[in-house]
């Protein structure tokens, strides 16, 4: 048998969740795929998956070869990007991921310029508004926004950004513009739904620091921040967005910044990419040729001199 051709197909059925989703990903017949997880089974004398009706999960010592396998394959990755020269000429295909919003306006147009440069780079730039794995999606750099957790990831900060709540002028002029952050109970207002939706809006009280969370009742709840964005430009209600989200609306006077002097800290913009001991080419030219590319958006769109403190 082919061990290693085995271990990645075992890593692709613990990323798909199925030996039938592997095997659609894969394109080799569902028999095949059986087989050779059961060969590479036998091989060890031990078994990796608990396959039942409803799901596959794996088993002790399957969770424990699969994270093995897992640096394993990575190794060998990097080994032949070394052998194919990505480590000594910048080529490959790069896959960078983002926010679909920021990443429209401000990423793609970086991307673009960078692929003017570099004839021998192919991107595949994925837009989601979820945190996609870079490890298990097989993704080379990413764009957050916001804090981030303790991990091996590296991160090279570009800015910041500010949270702000706006409202058109013409719902203050019939409602009035609130004050504190309690006044927006008297509002309508309009609240992006999150895989993590927090129970309330936070706010931090000027002088003390103290987190104040409003319990909004939505008048509408969407899906992307630009449905929000439009919808507060037609007085829907008073919204709750990052800055650059409504920068331009901002700027043409569509909406009104409320409440600032109760803004929370800013979330800090990053370029994140996994902790390897070498970066291909391909990778350091794009951190180099995108970094105060993306610095220079963040300043113009994160809401005032914030990014000064980078």
């Amino acid at each position: 048998m082919d061990r290693f051709e085995a271990m990645s197909m075992l890593v692709t059925v613990t990323e798909t969740g199925s030996l039938s989703a592997a095997g659609r990903a894969l394109k080799v017949p569902l028999a095949t795929l059986s087989r050779k997880i059961s060969d590479l089974e036998t091989l060890l004398g031990t078994r990796l998956l608990i396959r039942t009706t409803r799901k596959l999960t794996l088993t002790d010592a399957g969770t424990i070869y699969v994270a093995a396998v897992r640096r394993i394959l990575e190794q060998i990755d990097d080994a032949e990007k070394v052998a194919a020269g990505e480590f000594t000429a910048p080529k490959g295909e790069l896959v960078i991921t983002a926010p679909i919003f920021f990443g429209r306006l401000h990423v793609l147009p970086v991307v673009a310029d960078f692929l003017a440069l570099f004839s021998e780079i192919n991107v595949r730039l994925v837009l989601a508004d979820r945190n996609v794995s870079l490890l298990d999606d097989h993704v080379d750099m990413a764009v957050r926004i916001g804090k981030l957790p303790d991990s091996s990831m590296v991160a090279t900060q570009v800015g910041l950004m500010r949270t702000v709540v706006c409202a058109s002028p013409g719902l203050m002029d019939r409602r009035g513009v609130p004050r504190i952050p309690d006044d927006l109970l008297k509002l309508p207002c309009v609240t992006v739904d999150t895989p993590l939706p927090s129970p309330g809006w936070r706010f931090k009280a000027p002088g003390s620091g103290a987190v104040i969370e409003i319990p909004v009742v939505p008048r509408l709840s969407v899906t992307t921040a630009e449905a929000a964005a439009r919808a507060a430009i037609r007085s829907v209600g008073a919204t709750r967005l990052l800055h650059y989200q409504v920068a331009d609306a901002v700027d043409a006077g569509a909406l009104r910044i409320i409440l600032d002097e109760f803004e929370p800290d800013p979330a800090p913009v990053n370029l994140v990419h996994a902790s390897r001991n070498y970066m291909p080419l391909k990778m350091r030219r794009f951190l180099d040729f995108a970094a105060p590319r993306l610095r220079k958006a963040v300043a113009d769109v994160g809401g005032g001199n914030l990014t000064e403190a980078c």
